[in-house]
């Protein structure tokens, strides 16, 4: 009797054949159908036409486009479409969520309250950079009425906020810190919105721009550096230290963290560092008086010297009340 081969189930002879043969063949009626209807199922949702899914598809399997699908094409070609529908439910999901925040938008104060919330939660400026659980996330709050978010006031002194340039170009920043850091884009602008002490509904001050620009700059050329010290966090800012102000961070870093200016900084000393200069110089910004808002002090011989003017103008006059004074003069010595 014949045995197997080890290792090989035991099958019926030709049973190999039969299975390349019908694998060889034509699809089967009932796979035509499964994949027409997914097929069906992607027109609706996609603006392609049938025939182009028909051929992408079969791209996809590497076939060519005038090649008949077979039977044993009929799994790939099933999980293709799948995934393509997928991709297109999603896209039409996402599609049908903006088109309902464009609605939204319109009604009262909605447009200016999901700008600020995107810019605070995500730091993104337009919904079309949202994924689509943020842009879900976003449509829910204005359903249900959370998204309450006061018109930014401008505070006491603050010129502007920023414009939409600057506001791009610290954005570009944080991007790099994040990539360089680790720390997620929403993360760092909360910590600059703490730094530039703005409340809940307001913009940051244009004025913290170049501030704000120099943190983040440093931030980025710091994380890249093995062994930070004081004097390399000096020449890495945008605007170095004068001799006071590096004098006042030494003092403040020895006080606070131990540490001498050629000791190795540590990222979380790093940090605190960055944001003590940060807000030392807006402090500073802050407390310089403008020599047009300086009103002069009223000097008290103001009043004399214009009767002295007068005066000069009429010599007899003048004459008058010098002989007045000697008199005077005269009597009291």
């Amino acid at each position: 009797m014949t045995q197997p081969i080890s290792g090989m189930p035991a099958r019926p002879p030709g049973e190999g054949t039969i299975n390349q043969q019908v694998g060889n063949q034509p699809l089967s009626s009932q796979q035509r159908t499964v994949l027409e209807r997914l097929i069906t199922r992607l027109v609706a949702l996609t603006s392609q036409q049938s025939a182009g899914l028909w051929a992408g598809m079969k791209h996809d399997l590497g076939l060519k486009s005038d090649a008949p699908l077979l039977s044993r094409h009929f799994p790939a070609a099933e999980q293709n479409l799948n995934q393509r529908l997928q991709v297109a439910q999603q896209s039409h999901t996402t599609r049908q969520v903006v088109a309902q925040l464009t609605e939204l938008l319109s009604q009262g104060n909605n447009r200016q309250a999901v700008s600020d919330f995107i810019r605070q939660q995500y730091g993104q400026t337009a919904l079309s950079q949202l994924t689509p659980d943020q842009l879900k996330n976003v449509l829910q709050l204005l359903q249900n009425n959370e998204l309450v978010i006061p018109q930014p006031q401008q505070r006491p002194g603050t010129v502007r906020p920023l414009l939409p340039a600057e506001h791009n170009a610290l954005k570009q920043l944080v991007a790099k810190v994040a990539a360089a850091t680790g720390e997620s884009s929403k993360s760092i602008w909360q910590s600059m919105l703490e730094l530039s002490g703005v409340k809940t509904g307001e913009l940051i001050p244009a004025k913290h721009f170049n501030a704000l620009v120099t943190w983040l700059q440093a931030r980025q050329t710091l994380s890249e550096q093995k062994a930070p010290t004081l004097l390399t966090l000096q020449a890495a800012l945008k605007q170095p230290m004068e001799k006071e102000e590096f004098s006042v961070l030494r003092d403040y870093a020895q006080h606070a963290w131990q540490v001498s200016p050629q000791s190795m900084l540590t990222p979380v000393q790093v940090q605190d560092l960055l944001n003590q200069i940060f807000l030392k110089r807006v402090d500073r910004t802050q407390d310089t008086l403008e020599v047009r808002n300086v009103q002069p002090i009223i000097s008290p011989f103001t009043p004399f010297i214009e009767n002295i003017k007068a005066m000069s103008a009429r010599p007899g006059l003048m004459l008058v009340a010098l002989i007045v004074v000697m008199l005077l003069l005269w009597i009291l010595l």
